[in-house]
């Protein structure tokens, strides 16, 4: 006979925070959003954390070696999706790590003898407003000079001029030296004027790239996701199917963090993952496992080994696994029972394993409800999928700038692997469609940064583990929302600039 729980599915729109004393320690300043990524001894510091607990999904509309690089700079990290080729995810792992806090890598070249149009396509495509142009095209070609979006425009200059008519030659710029520290750079920079330093060897290459931006980047968010040797840490999604091949060519590529990519992780499928990277590298290799929807879930995965859990299944905005399969639980019911659940086991066996809330989150008002819930970290999708960095097109669409989004369950991507439906997608668990278009990674996680600090303070709280301690959630009816905007047309255009 089916088990009935005697309780209904709860999502995060139902609940709100009740403010706690607000005492003198409560500033934006002293706020530590900080996090741990993966299982650590309970009392010691894990050795893999986040500034910013968010973290980008395993989804190929969202999750670019831009957006990478971006929210690493914003202290979060990013998971590379496994929906394609082993050799191309490695690739965009190494395309971030190749990447310093303040180094660039030189990636984005072009001949000198190339045409503007030819400059401009370039641009773009890739997104930067810097490109370094060499002698023949290459990372390793010989220095000639650098062309920026600014150096040309269509109304003066003709398409089919050449890119050395505009570039600024390496004659004419001040350039550092291979091996000179970010400091010694970002003071060079700062000298000379420019919006960009080129670092070049002896030999004549570009070794790096130093931005004015990035330094006034890191004094904004203070704390990058960085390795031992100052790259950018990224994450990468791994399969049960072909991860004997996949995940030593991620761990060759220099994936900080590996995480199985399934709608469903309570299976002895991730156990035998999770068995096997222990076997072939012991505590060397960091990988999460997932989803799952109660203390059982969490707990076979952190018995075979897991160094965080994804809690959620149908909680998505493009996921319709609910209504395909009758499968899921509402992400605050699913959040409360495993948060109990892993700090039961943290008690018992004196290890701490993280919890990443996957999905359930519309409002940045539901971060903070998550991470009240006691949520180590959030794992979002259509949050990052509208900004810049992600990899996906703008279009206009009834008059609103829109980019595309897309679920792995859909028939676009076709992600069979995540979704063990055998060698086909015989039906959809996601959709296909567009999100409203929002700017800048930067600039909406600054916001979101603040309005966490902000209700933290209110609560008075000044760092997550006090935050999950502390924290007062009341239930909440339809009618509590209804009030807020019954006698008020709202005024919907933004007061901020």
């Amino acid at each position: 006979m089916a088990r009935i729980l005697a309780e209904i599915s709860r999502t995060f729109g139902e609940y709100l925070l009740l403010p706690n004393l607000t005492d003198e320690r409560c500033t934006p300043g002293n706020v530590d959003l900080s996090a741990p990524l993966v299982r650590h001894r309970v009392g010691e510091l894990a050795p893999i954390r986040v500034a910013t607990p968010l973290v980008s999904a395993i989804m190929g509309a969202v999750s670019s070696v831009e957006l990478a690089i971006a929210l690493a700079q914003a202290g979060g990290i990013s998971f590379i999706h496994q929906n394609q080729p082993i050799s191309e995810q490695a690739g965009m792992v190494a395309a971030v790590k190749r990447h310093k806090a303040g180094f660039r890598h030189n990636d984005v070249n072009i001949k000198p003898s190339a045409t503007l149009d030819e400059a401009d396509t370039l641009f773009k495509r890739t997104g930067s407003d810097v490109i370094v142009v060499t002698d023949d095209g290459n990372p390793s070609g010989t220095f000639l000079g650098l062309i920026t979006t600014q150096d040309f425009n269509f109304i003066r200059h003709r398409r089919d001029e050449v890119v050395d008519s505009r570039m600024r030659t390496a004659r004419e710029l001040v350039t550092g030296a291979e091996g000179m520290s970010l400091a010694e750079a970002n003071s060079l920079l700062w000298d000379s004027r420019q919006d960009v330093l080129p670092v070049v060897s002896a030999d004549g290459r570009v070794t790096a790239l130093v931005h004015r931006r990035d330094e006034a980047l890191h004094h904004k968010f203070s704390n990058e996701t960085v390795d031992a040797a100052k790259r950018f840490r990224v994450g990468a999604g791994v399969n049960t199917h072909d991860y004997l091949e996949r995940i030593p060519a991620l761990v060759e590529a220099g994936a900080d963090v590996l995480c199985l990519d399934s709608s469903d992780g309570y299976s002895v499928w991730q156990q035998n993952v999770l068995a096997f990277v222990r076997k072939e590298y012991g505590d060397a290799v960091r990988i999460g496992a997932g989803n799952v929807v109660d203390g059982r879930g969490f707990r076979f995965l952190a018995d075979a080994g897991a160094d965080f859990v994804k809690v959620g299944i149908g909680g998505g905005s493009i996921c319709i696994t609910r209504d395909q399969k009758g499968i899921g639980r509402g992400q605050a019911s699913a959040l409360a029972e495993v948060v109990a659940e892993r700090d039961a086991y943290a008690e018992e066996t004196g290890v701490y394993v993280p919890l990443c809330s996957d999905g359930g989150i519309i409002h940045d008002s539901h971060m903070a409800i998550a991470l009240a819930f006691g949520a180590d970290f959030l794992m979002l999708g259509r949050y990052f999928a509208r900004f810049d960095e992600s990899p996906t097109n703008k279009v206009k669409l009834a008059g609103q700038v829109v980019k595309e989004y897309w679920g792995e369950g859909s028939s676009r991507a076709r992600n069979v692997a995540r979704y063990g439906q055998g060698k086909d997608l015989a039906f959809e668990e996601g959709v296909d469609g567009y999100v409203p278009y929002a700017g800048s990674l930067y600039d909406n996680v600054t916001v979101t940064l603040a309005k966490l600090r902000s209700t933290m303070i209110s609560c008075g709280a000044i760092s997550l583990r006090q935050f999950h301690d502390t924290a007062r959630l009341v239930q909440v009816s339809q009618q509590t929302f209804v009030q807020n905007s019954e006698e008020v047309q709202r005024n919907e255009r933004p007061t901020v600039a």
